[in-house]
């Protein structure tokens, strides 16, 4: 579980392709990221496995699944990444809950400039814009942020300043790809709202029924 406040920036120096894997290296511009080897880490917004430590690089191994799924297939030596460690169960929630479960890669479609922020427009698969809502929650490149804007396949995002500075999203132009996670609140939220099982022990209804068809029952 993250939050999408990130906490660091690194670089990637190293990428060892493996079958159907990939061993990942990422040198961390701070020195001070106490992590156990096993820990999760989100790099880009992907939850990843601490394997080891060298000299300030930090590796990872990302599966099939991983790479083609999120940005990571696609990055390069001297790529930037946004890295987060896991929340701790004292910590802060600052941004929002965030599982590293990428769920789609989006596009940056526009950037245009409102007083000292950067609106940034940015296209997704049509499918998950039932998860997206004005002034909810979304995390682009593991950063937490919040929707000022959606369409049918277009959200809108207002990068202050101070995001810019601290992770990789001034390095993002028109044209680049980056990942992206649902609220989780929403995906359970349409799961028990939706689903239709056979009995109760499948969490339906007693005649197998969604929580809307029992609502329209009594009347609601």
């Amino acid at each position: 579980m993250f939050t999408g406040i990130i906490e660091t920036i690194g670089s990637i120096r190293c990428v060892t392709r493996g079958n159907k894997s990939a061993t990942i290296g990422i040198v961390l511009s701070t020195k001070d990221f106490p992590v156990a080897i096993g820990g999760s880490v989100a790099c880009d917004g992907v939850c990843l496995t601490l394997e080891s430590v060298a000299d300030n690089v930090v590796y990872f191994t990302a599966v099939a699944e991983t790479l083609e799924r999120t940005t990571l297939g696609k990055k390069r030596i001297g790529d930037k990444v946004n890295i987060e460690r896991a929340l701790a169960v004292n910590g802060r929630l600052d941004g929002h809950f965030v599982l590293g479960h990428v769920d789609a890669v989006g596009t940056i479609v526009a950037d245009r400039t409102v007083g000292d922020s950067t609106v940034r427009s940015i296209r997704f698969p049509k499918e998950l814009a039932r998860y997206f809502a004005e002034k909810g929650s979304v995390a682009i490149d593991g950063i937490s942020l919040t929707i000022a804007a959606v369409a049918s396949d277009v959200l809108d995002v207002s990068l202050i300043p101070f995001t810019f500075k601290e992770t990789t999203m001034a390095a993002k132009h028109f044209g680049e790809l980056v990942n992206l996670e649902c609220d989780v609140i929403a995906r359970y939220l349409e799961r028990l709202i939706t689903f239709r099982g056979t009995s109760p022990a499948e969490g339906a209804g007693p005649n197998g029924s969604s929580l809307f068809d029992k609502m329209e029952r009594l009347g609601f």
